[in-house]
């Protein structure tokens, strides 16, 4: 008979991820996707080695340096690193916001899902890192199993409908809407 686990207490729910600090080839480049399409302000660049950015004044939710990675090609497919980093919307007009501004900047979604708890966009940044764009659901319209346990799917999210959430005429505004 082996040694039983003493059980783990749960991590404090107060707990809460930080900021993601990402390697890039070239900061510029980085930082017009993330300041000029994603929207996200400069608090502080460090000449051409770093860069954090936020968005509502606080410190920083993304920090981007070339310090190991200047001129670096992405990580090859099949290796492990950072699968996405996920930035939360607080709305789905937000979100709907969001995919506006990629259409405008000709940035290709790589899919769109709705997974029960929440709604999300995929893509890459010009460094190929991961990037989930998402709003969540109500906590209380989450998907459960019959004996409350979370039951999270994947199935497709309808684009257009989502780009309904923008104010009247701002979808009609973009001509690659069509192909959404």
């Amino acid at each position: 008979m082996g040694a039983e686990k003493k059980a783990v207490p749960p991590i404090d729910p107060g707990v809460r991820m930080g900021h993601v600090h990402l390697k890039v080839a070239d900061l510029e480049r980085a930082i017009k996707f993330y300041r000029d399409v994603l929207g996200f302000e400069v608090t502080q660049q460090m000449g051409d080695q770093a860069a954090f950015l936020s968005a509502g004044g606080y410190h920083h939710h993304i920090a981007l340096n070339t310090w190991e990675s200047l001129g670096g090609p992405p990580p090859p497919f099949g290796t492990t690193g950072l699968y996405h980093h996920a930035i939360v919307y607080p709305s789905r007009a937000a979100l709907a916001d969001a995919l506006r501004r990629l259409i405008a900047a000709g940035i290709g979604l790589e899919g769109a899902a709705d997974h029960g708890v929440s709604q999300s966009l995929y893509l890459r940044d010009p460094d190929g890192n991961g990037v989930e764009l998402y709003v969540d659901r109500p906590k209380d319209a989450w998907p459960r199993t019959p004996d409350g346990k979370l039951a999270m799917f994947t199935r497709h999210l309808d684009l257009r409908a989502l780009m309904g959430e923008l104010p009247a005429g701002e979808a009609n505004e973009l001509p690659t809407t069509r192909d959404l």
